[in-house]
């Protein structure tokens, strides 16, 4: 993303918007993190440029922030879209004609241009007449952002079809026939209404030939370009493809497969106003050469790119009765394995380490499987940019040099950075195309050697027992524009696929090149490859990167895609695929301002899963926007105090409490309807609990719509953002039970618990707050438990300077870094609550009716025990009236978190006189401090060591 340009060129591209500025309450997005492109090149405009002030312009998404003389003004308005064709019939155009008209102008040839007297250089121009009755229902339905615009009418015996392949603006005279006013216009809405088609797209196989579908209805010309070669050469032959209502096509010999293309598109662009001639890719890809240049001709239907066994891994996927039973664990590929000594040199940092079985990284994912995960969550894996393909044109930093740096020293970011566009990392929320596998995480990114090791990495997940989520990034596409190299979508149909403005320059909320789902072909694109991923890659989940910038109505045809597939028909079942994702809500979208978009209070009731963030900012204290040492409930507000000013202790201890309330709610699945008893001693549905910005805490109907997480890939690691707000002085081995006193809450709460990788494991990334770019030497995971990577140097500069006072103290002391006998501590107790979680039904309740009649909480009302949060889990009995039996082995469940410094005891009448004793787990676990935990049935007392999560059963009488 640039930061500043220079006036003339920044009125030609489309403009990002000023940066977002979120709210400092628990309801605000994580930190994004991309990769910055470059600007693209400019062709020259059919009119000459002004002089301008030579102060730089910041780009914005709203308004252009500059006046023009009349004149001047008119000369550029052709640059913007402000007019919307969003009917055959209907022009919308805020703009008063007043006694004046209205004028429809078209160039085939691109040609028009503004001056005082008109508009110049058109082949038709056909006169609009304003329609006082305003836009019907179903055009502000569907642009909300524009239901105050006025209405003008098209004459329908127009060829509007045709036209669309044209340069298009309309303009408005006064009465005495000068111009007032001109705009191109934004065509989504027609098109939709034109040319929404739903055959095929893509290259189809039959026995004898191969056939090509392009939908591109604003078009002039399409060509396909056949080569032999994945990058150089020249092409084979050139095929001219025919159009019929919008969609190219042609049919080829069978001796294409293994070929690659591309297409070439004449098409009219806006963002040069220029007729181009754009090289592009399938938007239907199923494969690629390197670094995306071209498109493979690949069935992926080809017994030669299965995997031994792999049309019956469905058969072998691992049964999950419920979503409720699942557990998470977010991974990125190369993080699994690019510092793994167990793995071959050839397949670190690739798929093809998951397939090693004695690896150091497989084996630690077998443990934790057997423990209880059931699915990882890959970090993107489609075709990204920001890492080339190519192995050999990786930089690397020598690791020997690094290592003898002082922990707390700002020279190993300055190497690491000095590469980090030309290493081999990325975290991959760069999307060029959505459905293929990355090349760079392959041996070879050519051919269909990507799709291969693809399907032997989910087979090899699959036989240690986990199920696989990907990560899909629908919101963004990392370029746009007519010339740059990964421009896809905005070269095949100009100003379709991406969001605009008002002003018709791309919205950059979610970071830049935002997409819209809301339109008919790009909702369509979405769908069609989610099924691809599903079907021919048998994933068994998706998590939507900024999911509230997507429509809920394509969530939800999404999910219902998914889940109409069948293992008999598509060799899966549709049925245990689970989705989630993001559901913040910002930007142009926020408060619907697009259409019901799937952020967390719209997307309830639909079985989507979304992010709770109330939960984490609750643990932790403050968000990730705000002040790094505001502490939460579990590192140390009120009870142990690391300087930071939070207000008086009254401040405080409301706070506490405020934070208690929230992490129960959490704890109860976020359901909205959930009642229980806040600090103040009103009972409240968990709706009514609210956010420090007044909005409500609870949102889900069910409870595997909450995602509950302490920590994911964004923002700082558990071990580190517990280092960061925790006193100074306090012992690493506190820190560390804290790490696991955190896990401890997730794994044990109602809905979905999400881990990110390394928690189990006190994984560091010397205290970097947003690793996308990195590089291996921050983000290293250490699967032989040896190091955390804790002072490995200050963070990289760019998004950590200002924090660096902060952190160069902390990790200057040696007394901060875990040992491997902390490491392998603490993967015991991850292990051992993870095995508590699947030891009785009662924590993975399926329906919010049984998690309002057997959950409760304990120590509420204004005489709770500060830093200790009390939950009950009643099961009934066989034969007896009231609730049904679930669990056979334990009738009663009492867990006790207590987040303080010192041991708690906590009194309850209503547990008195029951047979409760600590978990046979924990009772057997290398803990010793767990075992110190106590309840005495004569007087209801429990007695809970520091920063400790103690489970408590009454078995069943056999």
């Amino acid at each position: 993303m640039v930061d500043e340009l220079s006036l003339p060129f920044s009125v030609l591209q489309s403009p990002p918007p000023t940066p977002f500025k979120p709210r400092l309450c628990p309801l605000t997005p994580p930190l994004r993190r991309r990769f910055h492109p470059k600007p693209t090149p400019l062709r020259f405009l059919p009119f000459s440029l002004p002089s301008f002030p030579k102060q730089s312009l910041h780009c914005s998404s709203s308004s252009m922030p500059f006046q023009l003389s009349s004149s001047s003004q008119l000369q550029y308005n052709l640059l913007y879209s402000r007019a919307y064709w969003v009917t055959k019939t209907i022009i919308a155009w805020d703009v008063d004609v007043e006694d004046g008209s209205c004028y429809l102008y078209a160039s085939k040839i691109a040609a028009l241009s503004v001056t005082d007297d008109g508009i110049q250089g058109q082949d038709v121009e056909i006169k609009l007449e304003e329609d006082s009755s305003g836009l019907p229902p179903h055009v502000i339905e569907k642009f909300p952002h524009i239901r105050d615009y006025r209405a003008f009418k098209v004459p329908p015996s127009l060829d509007a079809k045709n036209l669309l392949k044209y340069q298009l603006a309309v303009a408005v005279f006064h009465s005495y026939g000068k111009c007032s006013n001109a705009t191109g216009l934004q065509l989504p809405g027609i098109l939709d209404e034109l040319f929404s088609y739903d055959g095929p797209l893509g290259a189809l196989y039959s026995g004898e030939a191969v056939s090509l579908y392009l939908w591109a209805p604003t078009a002039q010309a399409v060509y396909s370009h056949i080569y032999k070669d994945p990058v150089a050469g020249s092409p084979l032959e050139i095929i001219p493809l025919e159009e019929t209502n919008g969609v190219w096509s042609t049919k080829g010999p069978k001796s294409w497969e293994g070929c690659y293309y591309m297409y070439e598109v004449s098409v009219y662009h806006p963002s040069t106003l220029h007729i181009e001639k754009c090289y592009a890719n399938d938007p239907y890809a199923r494969g690629l050469s390197s670094d995306g240049r071209r498109t493979l001709f690949v069935n992926l239907d080809t017994d030669g790119l299965k995997p031994e066994g792999w049309d019956e891994l469905a058969d072998k996927k691992p049964d999950i009765l419920s979503f409720s039973d699942m557990s998470i664990y977010e991974l990125h590929i190369r993080d699994f394995s690019a510092n793994d000594n167990t793995v071959y040199p050839d397949f670190q940092g690739g798929y093809m380490a998951f397939t090693l079985q004695d690896s150091a990284g497989m084996l630690h994912l077998k443990k934790l499987s057997n423990a209880g995960i059931t699915h990882v969550h890959l970090l993107p894996t489609f075709q990204f940019a920001g890492v080339d393909d190519e192995k050999e044109n990786w930089k690397y930093v020598d690791s020997r040099i690094l290592e003898k740096l002082p922990p707390d020293s700002a020279k190993q970011q300055v190497q690491i950075t000095a590469i980090q566009n030309d290493d081999a990392y990325n975290w991959g929320y760069n999307p060029v195309l959505w459905g293929v596998p990355k090349g760079s995480y392959a041996s070879d990114p050519n051919g269909p050697c990507r799709i291969i090791e693809f399907r032997k990495m989910i087979q090899a997940l699959t036989h240690i027992g986990l199920r696989i989520v990907l990560d899909v990034v629908y919101n963004h596409l990392h370029a746009s524009g007519p010339f740059d190299k990964d421009s896809v979508l905005d070269k095949i149909v100009p100003g379709y696929y991406l969001r605009r403005n008002m002003d018709g320059f791309i919205e950059n909320s979610a970071c830049v090149n935002n997409t819209a789902s809301e339109h008919y072909m790009v909702e369509r694109l979405i769908i069609d490859d989610l099924l691809s991923w599903a079907i021919n890659y048998k994933v068994d989940g998706f998590r939507f990167d900024l999911m509230g910038h997507i429509m809920k109505s394509t969530m939800v045809k999404a999910k219902d895609a998914l889940c109409s597939l069948t293992k008999e028909r598509d060799g899966v079942d549709g049925s245990r695929i689970y989705i989630y994702g993001e559901g913040w809500d910002f930007g142009e979208v926020a408060k619907n301002g697009r259409g019901i978009n799937a952020s967390q209070f719209n997307i309830c009731g639909t079985g989507i899963g979304s992010f709770n963030d109330r939960i984490r900012d609750a643990m932790l204290g403050g968000s990730p926007f705000g002040h790094p040492l505001q502490q939460g409930f579990i590192t140390g507000l009120l009870l142990e105090p690391n300087g930071h000013d939070h207000g008086t202790k009254a401040v405080e201890k409301a706070m506490l409490a405020s934070a208690k309330d929230h992490i129960q709610v959490g704890m109860a699945a976020n359901l909205r309807d959930f009642v229980l008893t806040d600090f103040e001693g009103n009972e409240r549905k968990g709706s009514e609990v609210l956010s420090y910005g007044g909005t409500p805490v609870a949102y889900a109907l069910y409870p595997t719509e909450t995602v509950n997480y302490v920590s994911a890939h964004d923002n700082e690691t558990l071990f580190d953002i517990v280092s960061l707000k925790t006193p100074v002085e306090i012992s690493v081995e506190e820190r560390c039970r804290i790490n696991h006193f955190a896990t401890s809450i997730i794994a044990l709460s109602q809905g979905i618990p999400f881990f990110h990788a390394g928690d189990e494991m006190l994984r560091s990334k010397s205290l970097d707050r947003d690793s996308y770019n990195s590089g291996d030497w921050f983000n290293r995971l250490d699967f032989t438990y040896n190091s955390n990577n804790w002072g490995v140097g200050l963070p990289p500069k760019q998004k950590n300077e200002k924090n660096w006072p902060l952190i160069q103290p902390r990790l200057a002391d040696p007394s901060f870094k875990p040992q491997r006998s902390h490491i392998l501590a603490a993967i015991e107790n991850f292990t051992n609550i993870l095995r508590i979680r699947y030891s009785s039904p009662l924590f993975r309740l399926r329906t919010a009716n049984a998690i309002q009649e057997r959950v409760r909480f304990h120590n509420t009302g204004p005489s709770w025990v500060p830093g200790i949060v009390v939950m009950s889990i009643e099961d009934g009995n066989k034969g007896v009236p009231g609730l049904s039996q679930l669990d056979p082995i334990f009738s009663y469940v009492v867990v006790i978190f207590d987040a303080c410094p010192t041991e708690a005891s906590f009194i309850s009448s209503t547990l008195r006189g029951r047979t409760l004793q600590l978990h046979p787990i924990q009772v057997t676990s290398t803990d010793e401090v767990v075992k110190n935990s106590s309840y005495e049935a004569s007087s209801g007392c429990f007695i809970v060591p520091a920063r400790t999560t103690s489970v408590f059963v009454e078995p069943r009488k056999i």
